[in-house]
């Protein structure tokens, strides 16, 4: 250890904290501590999101709050990467000068010699070598639960984002690595495993390898220690019958999927560049729901995209009441510039996406009100993950049907459970987001 302590800010979505986890482990493999005090940190690295305009709005101040602590003598220290930096970094470097490095995406092994630099450490043996093996990653998430990475970038070409102008065309990371990686995950610990990418669906098509997906959660599933497998951010597009079967018959592959539709009517989702119709998504969804009747299903959708008119919003409300999805995220179309929607005639007023936006969260809530009300009176298994953040008197776990961050909790006011195992809990109340019951029978063991 050298002593100087590293401030790790990771901002944005699952995909930009596998990359902070992998940056934490060359800092951690170059003896540098990592902090979770601001206070006690000699350097800070904010790994930015550059999404959208909020997602940018957020990296912008984090960067401003750190670099007047700098400029007060309270770090040595300021490096950004991540979207943000990709995006923007003649702009930032020219009008944030107080920021030391801004590291590109694809250079994070740089960060231990960056950061040496900048502290004057010597680390000769580690920074001289510019193909440092990757380390283990420094977890970033509780011990029972990770991210696992299969790809990078986005061959889709939607016309609003902006991915793969950051991240590149998609490019699918080697099985055997990944089943590995999986492996060692479980040594440490982990229980639930996130399969996470731009489009987990177009796993293995860089390569030329049909059915590359399939391969990888079959041997995922042969990982012993792992009891939940994960999927989100699966292209309606690629939504093969292979893989429903798959996910149907597969017990560690939790009937959980975050898929994507942004829109249902034809006009927008061709202004979108979205390959699917309406027709096909309806179609695409309901064999899901009838192939995997347990099946849990979150969406996201975008309202106020250029040329939306109240014909096109009233099929999106009626789309998602059709089809009753138990989790929604619903974005506020946000212009960003270098993509081809920049440049679409007909903006919808900022005040109207706004309103779209209220009227579908509120059906939305009444939708997941009635979904979680059917699970009054039913057991369900939960990975019970601490105290409530609410109040100690509860505890506070998930079942599958909730992914961590996003989606809700179920509350746990009857028995006793240690962090990070599965028990069995019997549903007494439901509210719009969360469940409320008890451990069955005071249950001390595992399910």
């Amino acid at each position: 250890m050298n002593g100087n302590r590293i401030g790790l800010v990771s901002l944005g979505c699952p995909k930009n904290l596998v990359d902070s986890e992998e940056m934490a482990g060359h800092l951690h493999r170059a003896g540098y501590i990592l902090t979770g005090d601001e206070g006690e940190a000699d350097l800070v690295l904010i790994n930015t999101c550059g999404f959208i305009e909020a997602a940018k709005e957020e990296s912008i101040d984090t960067i401003l709050d750190y670099c007047r602590r700098k400029e007060a003598g309270e770090l040595r220290g300021v490096i950004v990467t991540g979207c943000l930096a990709e995006r923007y970094r003649t702009e930032l470097q020219r009008e944030i000068p107080e920021v030391d490095v801004f590291l590109p995406l694809g250079d994070e092994k740089r960060i231990v010699a960056e950061i040496d630099r900048i502290l004057q450490e010597g680390n000769p043996d580690l920074t001289e070598d510019p193909d440092l093996s990757p380390p283990s990653r420094t977890p970033l998430t509780p011990f029972y639960t990770s991210y696992l990475k299969i790809s990078e970038g986005c061959s889709h070409r939607c016309s609003y984002c902006t991915i793969p102008m950051i991240r590149g065309p998609h490019r699918s990371r080697e099985t055997a690595a990944l089943v590995e990686e999986a492996g060692r995950l479980a040594e440490r610990g982990v229980r639930e495993l996130i399969v996470i990418g731009q489009d987990i669906t177009r796993f293995g098509s860089d390569r030329g390898e049909p059915g590359a997906l399939l391969s990888l959660l079959q041997q995922l599933s042969g990982v012993d220690g792992l009891r939940w497998i994960r999927l989100m951010y699966l292209h309606p597009d690629h939504l093969s019958d292979d893989l429903i079967g798959l996910i149907a018959s597969e017990e560690k592959i939790i009937p959980y999927l975050d898929l994507p539709v942004q829109h249902i009517s034809d006009p927008i989702l061709k202004k979108m560049n979205r390959k699917v119709r309406g027709r096909d998504l309806r179609r695409r969804i309901r064999k899901l729901q009838e192939s995997i009747p347990d099946v849990v299903l979150r969406t996201s959708v975008i309202v106020g995209f250029p040329g939306e008119g109240e014909e096109d919003f009233r099929a999106l409300c009626d789309f998602i009441r059709e089809i009753r999805f138990h989790h929604l995220g619903v974005f506020e179309y946000s212009r960003e510039e270098g993509t081809p929607a920049a440049s679409l005639p007909g903006p919808v007023p900022k005040e109207i996406r706004r309103e779209r936006r209220g009227i579908l969260m509120e059906i939305q809530a009444e939708i997941s009100k009635a979904r979680n009300t059917e699970r009054i009176g039913t057991t369900l298994e939960v990975l019970v993950e601490g105290r409530s953040a609410e109040t100690d008197l509860l505890l506070a776990g998930r079942y599958y049907g909730q992914a961590p961050e996003i989606d809700g909790q179920v509350l746990i006011n009857e028995g006793n459970a240690d962090v990070g195992r599965f028990y069995p809990v019997r549903i007494a109340e439901a509210f719009e987001y969360d469940l409320f019951g008890g451990i069955v029978a005071e249950g001390e063991e595992e399910c």
